[in-house]
């Protein structure tokens, strides 16, 4: 079996939290999950979801797994670099990669880190927090792994 995505581990309430946050803010958001809802079958009108609440469809779209693998990928930024960038911040300190509150330069050329500086910050991320802290050292090395050199073989993934 597969392992899930970084995403697919958090609580359902984390992923709650997210879809709404992305519910919210961004403009086509909502129509898309609708069209995969419908699409889905199930006895689901697009007129009836449309008047649901942003958090009653939030629920449900997590219940139902309709997030893609870019929607994941979004939220996870979201989260690792606007509502909770302390794991952030404290990796790309370790590993001495400059950042402005948790944000890498757009132009800043890759690999950020050595391979000895990566270890090194992800040790410490490990040991300090636990499996949250491998659920972002995972998202990191899935999504940016050619930024962050031997990642993978320090949470036994490579």
């Amino acid at each position: 079996m597969a392992a899930l995505s970084p995403y697919r581990t958090l609580p359902a309430a984390k992923r709650v939290e997210l879809v709404l946050h992305d519910l919210s803010t961004t403009k086509d958001s909502r129509a898309l999950y609708i069209q995969r809802m419908v699409a889905r079958g199930g006895g689901f009108r697009p007129v009836t979801l449309r008047a649901w609440s942003l958090e009653k469809l939030a629920k449900e779209i997590v219940r139902l797994n309709l997030e893609s693998f870019q929607d994941e990928l979004g939220m996870l930024q979201t989260l690792y670099v606007e509502k909770e960038p302390e794991l952030q911040i404290a990796f790309l300190d370790a590993a001495g990669v400059a950042h402005k509150a948790g944000h890498i330069a757009d132009d800043m050329p890759t690999p950020f880190a050595s391979a000895e500086n990566v270890k090194k910050a992800a040790e410490q991320i490990l040991a300090s927090h636990g499996d949250d802290g491998k659920r972002y050292l995972r998202t990191i090395a899935i999504y940016n792994g050619e930024a962050w050199p031997g990642l993978m073989q320090v949470i036994g993934e490579g």
